[in-house]
């Protein structure tokens, strides 16, 4: 078997460090299949390929080793590593710029030489996502994709119905900060926020991936929530534009990781990243508290019905 093990060693050379993702045809069987070891789901030598050329292009240092390959009659496992920077988007996940050291394992099985099946134990969505300062990327869709493969249509209610069901909705106001590669402030104004848990101290935003704060928010691994005072309209509208430089001309300072944190408001929180679901156009972060700051001032609330903002501290109560 050295001679499979010397093809290995080349195929796996010319594609994951030179990008020649048609060199597995010399050693993958017509009917090859790669099963994930944690999802359980299988694809074929034409989405490996895919995935070779994808990983390539955010990666362009990418620099694959196959350190050890076991073969017993037909079985056989692959172990290797890998180093690399995370340069440019994969997919709808923005560059981090940071580096990448993973190893992970291949189990598989040969028909006549040639490899017809594998199973990976390594999941490019989570592990090296996770590697690359993206931890734990997820999908709330998977089902729904599932259920669209199926030939089903899904079914739901219109939008001008999700409409008329959002208009009887009131909520506050946030305004969600957090720094980008080169430290400078970013933040947006936001009403997707809800508190999660008391014990552990979690909150979660939902944040559009068009805005131009969502890379460097998807970078972090803090982030900042302020909720809006009733004195704070101008802040609202300041960062719900276009604007360049939100924070000009604004009284803010840092939390101890080195979230924006805007004085002035009803009550301000920095929080760890821990989580990031991936919703179609938006993702969803679950952070974890870890300081917050809370004043005497009356919130602003926002009625979706009327479009308008209110003051807090003049409800009537029922």
């Amino acid at each position: 078997m050295s001679d499979f093990k010397e093809l290995v060693c080349s195929v796996w050379d010319a594609a994951w460090n030179h990008g020649n993702a048609d060199a597995l045809d010399d050693i993958v069987h017509p009917d090859y299949a790669l099963e994930n070891a944690d999802s359980g789901h299988t694809s074929g030598l034409a989405e490996l390929k895919v995935e070779v050329r994808e990983m390539r292009a955010a990666i362009p240092d990418l620099r694959t080793t196959v350190d050890k390959i076991v073969v017993d009659d037909d079985d056989f496992a692959i172990f290797w590593s890998a180093t690399g920077t995370f340069l440019n988007p994969l997919g709808d996940v923005p560059a981090t710029g940071r580096s990448l050291q993973t190893c992970g394992a291949v189990q598989g099985v040969l028909r006549e030489g040639r490899i017809i099946r594998e199973r990976v134990t390594w999941d490019l969505s989570e592990d090296m996502l996770s590697d690359l300062g993206a931890p734990r990327l997820r999908s709330a869709f998977e089902p729904a994709r599932a259920q669209a493969g199926s030939g089903e249509p899904e079914e739901g209610p219109s939008i001008e119905a999700l409409k008329e069901f959002n208009r009887k909705f009131v909520t506050g106001v946030t305004v969600v900060t957090t720094t980008d590669s080169e430290g400078r402030p970013r933040g947006l104004t936001l009403s997707a926020y809800t508190p999660v848990s008391l014990d552990p101290p979690l909150v979660l935003v939902c944040v559009q991936k068009t805005s131009s704060t969502y890379p460097a928010l998807f970078e972090s691994e803090h982030l900042g929530i302020n909720i809006i005072a009733n004195t704070q309209r101008a802040a609202v509208d300041k960062f719900a534009s276009k604007a360049d430089d939100k924070f000009a001309g604004l009284d803010w300072h840092t939390g101890p990781a080195g979230s924006p944190l805007i004085r002035g408001s009803a009550a301000s929180i920095e929080a760890e990243i821990k989580e990031r679901f991936q919703a179609k156009t938006h993702t969803v972060f679950i952070a974890r508290v870890t300081h917050l700051e809370v004043s005497d001032l009356d919130p602003m609330l926002y009625v979706y019905m009327s479009g308008q903002f209110y003051d807090g501290a003049a409800l009537k109560e029922l």
